[in-house]
């Protein structure tokens, strides 16, 4: 069911998607929490579809903010989305006109779920300080996405400066596999320290950066991080452990010194995969923390 509300209030959304949930049967008590997504500029299908995918696993009452034209009279355009593929979400799609926009966190909060988490996602541009922008405050827990912004290796170096418990960044679930895979190698006879790493990538995949400050700051050894082709590998005194992702492939290839190749899945993660991931926890995250700090011993080359 999808409902156009042109040129309205937050009264009157409010009062029209109470009369849909009694229409529909829908009731808000599975709920568990209120997703916020900020989409200036960018695709709103795209980000719709990727939170309903995530909404999946964590049924969330889904509001998508966009902006209108800011020279115009301040003024509300809202489209309401339940039930259908929307699942058990409700969708709130609600573009702020004039100077409107510039009090996100008012024409928010009468929507925002009794009791419950809020998370707000930006999928593109985010504030410097995503905690002290007025809807970063409203929530318990914050998405920021480094690999959109325009420079993504300067934004996720400078993402530690503004760190607050609670933030966390895409690229940092897109790297989850990568982490577990040399975990799990590491984690198997012979137990010797590692003497170095190498880790490469897109020099704009802020996930390889991660993932190398990760590895710097727990293994406490020298890390080089180079542009090139997907692979991380580990040296040690008489093995080492490599681990690639051949250009294209959705799978990669874990190689130990004195054992046979392994082929592994290894696709890069969707943007709903990684929303879902980052939206089952809703505390502070230590070891992205961690990684952010890492990034400061990382060795450029």
């Amino acid at each position: 069911m999808i409902v156009e509300l042109p040129d309205t209030t937050t009264g009157m959304v409010a009062r029209k998607l109470l009369k849909l949930r009694e229409e529909a049967g829908v009731v808000t008590a599975g709920r568990v929490l209120t997703l916020v997504v900020c989409a200036y500029g960018a695709a709103t299908d795209d980000l719709v579809s990727a939170a309903v995918e995530a909404a999946r696993e964590h049924p969330c009452r889904i509001i998508v903010l966009s902006h209108g034209d800011p020279d115009t009279r301040p003024y509300l355009d809202a489209r309401l989305s339940i039930g259908g593929e929307t699942g058990v979400s409700e969708v709130l799609l609600l573009k702020l006109h004039g100077e409107l926009a510039q009090h996100e966190n008012s024409v928010v909060i009468p929507f925002l779920l009794p009791d419950t988490p809020v998370v707000v996602w930006w999928p593109g541009t985010a504030p410097e300080r995503p905690a002290s922008s007025p809807v970063g405050q409203l929530a318990t827990r914050r998405i920021t996405d480094a690999t959109l912004s325009a420079d993504p290796m300067s934004t996720i170096r400078g993402r530690l400066a503004s760190y607050t418990p609670g933030d966390t960044d895409m690229a940092w679930a897109r790297g989850t596999y990568w982490r577990a895979l040399l975990a799990s190698a590491l984690d198997e006879p012979p137990y010797e320290p590692v003497e170095s790493v190498i880790v490469c990538g897109p020099a704009t995949e802020p996930a390889i950066d991660l993932l190398a400050g990760w590895l710097a700051e727990r293994l406490n050894c020298p890390v080089k991080r180079l542009s090139g082709g997907v692979r991380a590998e580990l040296v040690r005194a008489t093995t080492s452990i490599s681990l690639s992702r051949p250009a294209g492939s959705t799978s990669g290839i874990l190689r130990r010194t004195g054992q046979p190749d392994t082929i592994v899945a290894l696709a890069r993660r969707e943007t709903g995969e990684c929303l879902a991931e980052d939206l089952r926890r809703l505390d502070a995250d230590e070891i992205y923390e961690s990684a952010l700090r890492g990034l400061e011993k990382v060795n450029y080359g």
